[in-house]
């Protein structure tokens, strides 16, 4: 028998799945080099592929405790940092046209690494800064100069 896990995966990869069958059905323009079923493809395929991948983990964690009852978790819920994970994203959707993609992500990226792991000594805040940094130069890159993607300019800061 699976576990909520292994049900969970079955049920996000057959969502994820159905969905991109539908996708298929979206007309392209020819004008366009990206249609409009490519990032909804990207988003579900992925999710798919991780769907299927927390179902096979779930099965290999049963296998190997004999299929008994699933172990304990090693600590208690954290509902309050999920709820600030959540205002995080929040203000950075309230950024966004405010600062521009650009500094609104690395301040994103950079208030969210720190919030799930505070850093406590030097060489946590330097990885902190790089991880923003490289998220918001990967992602702009990406998306900005190869997708042609317009991403939002900042009215206070005009980038």
């Amino acid at each position: 028998m699976i576990g909520r896990d292994g049900v969970t995966g079955l049920v996000a990869s057959a969502t994820s799945l159905v969905l991109f069958w539908l996708t298929l059905g979206l007309e392209r323009n020819p004008l366009v080099p990206i249609g409009p079923g490519f990032y909804p493809r990207l988003v579900l395929g992925v999710t798919a592929v991780l769907g299927f991948a927390l179902f096979v983990t779930d099965l290999l964690r049963r296998r190997a405790r004999g299929g008994g009852p699933p172990a304990a978790p090693a600590s208690g819920a954290n509902y309050l940092l999920v709820a600030l994970s959540f205002a995080v994203f929040g203000v950075y959707v309230m950024l966004l046209p405010l600062l521009g993609y650009r500094l609104a992500t690395f301040l994103f990226v950079l208030g969210l690494s720190f919030l799930l792991e505070p850093p406590r000594r030097l060489g946590l805040w330097l990885r902190g800064m790089v991880l923003a940094l490289a998220t918001t130069v990967a992602t702009y890159v990406i998306f900005d100069e190869y997708l042609a993607v317009l991403l939002p300019r900042g009215s206070w800061t005009g980038f």
